[in-house]
């Protein structure tokens, strides 16, 4: 009776089993159909025989690039656009009138509808007239050098996605920076310094933490190497005692060889690999990082230049100085960030706001004049900017100040073949939304990536799926007339 039920009361799982190849084979021969019909047909995908290296080494681009090394000055939390960079008429006149259009507010507990016109003046700088705040008397000094965009925006609310968004390219979370790909795609020209350097803040890491400067799914060595604000800035650079000369090279030498005796058991383990990479990194950094990181040398008159004798600003100024120090050196890409929500002013904007333009002007200025003095602008990208602006209207009554705005607000960019004197884009009449050419944070990476060399679209990493890339299928264009 058992024999029976086997062979004459097939299960579901037996009939399948029995059944897949043909079920497939009949899948298989419509979609080929569906292809032939539509016009669209792959051709099929090449094996990879060889496991993939991935290294530090220079690399070439495919294109003629613009720009070889970027710094990122990262200011954190959104700078008012309506009180630095974007002056706005019809908000002066309407100063204190309730506002009707449609608003999104972030604190709706806080928000109000009485328009709040800057408090600070505006004034023509430079040889091109550009429109900026006497809040940025530094800027004013370069402004025939860089290139205002006032229509940047990310269309996210808040600051971890439109920091994910500015940084990676999308909102979500645990990708890899654009540092990351710059990395990936062309390596450094030091191979004793890191590729990928980011310059921390005294007054903490801003939101989001590391992922500012994560490799996300990239290996992990494209991500970046985190140098504190204070002395040490690299912890433990330097080898105890009893380590140092020749027994440290002896223990290192011993060690590299049992680590690739490792490797060859397990082919194709990135995070293996790329362990193993730091730990060679990190001896041959001794001695490259700690000289690249030593301003002691500079001239005085330099010093002045970046502010390193104003209180005020000594700090970021070191910083600044630092990553011109590292460029110098053949650093692929430099992020220089401000502290934990420093320029997140929903309250208080009267003073907190010049304290932070105090602080970073006079060294983001001298960055600029400074690169281009050594012959280095035309190669160097540096881009000035947070994950959003503020809107123009009054929150906190009692305390004012301005609440988030992601649909509208501003960024400077300057060197790498970027236009100097030159204003992009505007907002509406109370800079709410971008309204006039555009610049999403796709168009933007798509930007940058050219300049570099490098084909947006073909820049990828196989990922479970497909490839995967900076811009990831978005609509993004190069913003030609940013372009020099």
């Amino acid at each position: 009776m058992a024999a029976h039920r086997a062979v004459g009361c097939s299960s579901r799982r037996h009939f399948l089993a029995s059944q897949g190849v043909g079920i497939g084979s009949l899948a298989l021969a419509w979609l080929a159909h569906q292809e032939r019909a539509s016009g669209r047909q792959e051709a099929p995908r090449k094996p990879t025989l060889e496991t993939p290296t991935y290294d530090l080494t220079p690399k070439a681009p495919p294109a003629p690039p613009r720009a070889k090394n970027m710094v990122c000055l990262f200011m954190q939390g959104g700078p008012s656009h309506h009180d630095l960079f974007d002056p706005k008429p019809e908000l002066t006149r309407r100063n204190g009138q309730a506002f009707t259009g449609e608003i999104k507010f972030d604190n709706a507990g806080q928000a109000s509808s009485k328009l709040f016109a800057s408090p600070w003046k505006f004034h023509h700088r430079g040889a091109c007239g550009m429109e900026l705040s006497e809040l940025l008397p530094g800027l004013g000094e370069v402004a025939d050098d860089i290139s205002l965009i006032r229509s940047m925006h990310t269309g996210v609310n808040n600051h971890g996605q439109s920091i994910s968004a500015i940084h990676t390219g999308r909102i979500q979370r645990g990708r890899p920076t654009v540092g990351s790909w710059l990395s990936y795609a062309l390596g450094t020209e030091n191979q004793n310094l890191p590729a990928y350097c980011v310059l921390t803040d005294p007054g903490g890491l801003p939101v989001l933490g590391v992922e500012n400067w994560s490799n996300g799914w990239l290996p992990s060595l494209y991500q970046g190497t985190a140098i504190r604000p204070k002395e040490p800035r690299i912890a433990d650079l330097e080898p105890p005692a009893h380590y140092e000369g020749q027994v440290q090279r002896q223990f290192l030498d011993y060690l590299g060889t049992i680590n690739r005796d490792h490797l060859s058991q397990y082919p194709g383990e990135l995070d293996l690999a790329a362990r193993i990479s730091s730990y060679e990194l990190a001896a041959r950094m001794q001695g490259a990082a700690a000289e690249a990181l030593d301003i002691s040398e500079e001239s005085a008159a330099t010093k002045r230049l970046y502010g390193i004798d104003d209180p005020d600003s000594a700090e970021f100024g070191t910083r600044c100085l630092i990553a011109r120090r590292l460029i110098e050196r053949g650093v692929r890409f430099v992020q220089v960030c401000t502290g934990n929500q420093d320029w997140d002013h929903h309250g208080n904007i009267a003073n907190l706001l010049p304290r932070m333009c105090r602080r970073v002007d006079r060294p983001s200025a001298a960055l600029v004049r400074d690169l281009k003095t050594r012959g280095l602008l035309d190669e160097t990208v540096v881009w000035w900017g947070g994950e959003m602006g503020r809107l123009p209207v009054v929150q906190n009554e009692a305390n004012i100040g301005r609440d988030h705005n992601t649909y509208g607000f501003s960024a400077w960019m300057a060197g790498g073949g970027i236009k100097g004197g030159y204003v992009h884009g505007a907002t509406d009449e109370f800079g709410i939304r971008a309204v006039e050419s555009p610049v999403s944070h796709a168009d933007y990476h798509a930007t940058l990536l050219h300049l570099f060399g490098l084909d947006p679209a073909s820049l990828t990493f196989p990922r479970p799926g497909g490839d995967a890339s900076l811009i990831d299928g978005q609509e993004a264009r190069i913003v030609t007339e940013l372009l020099a």
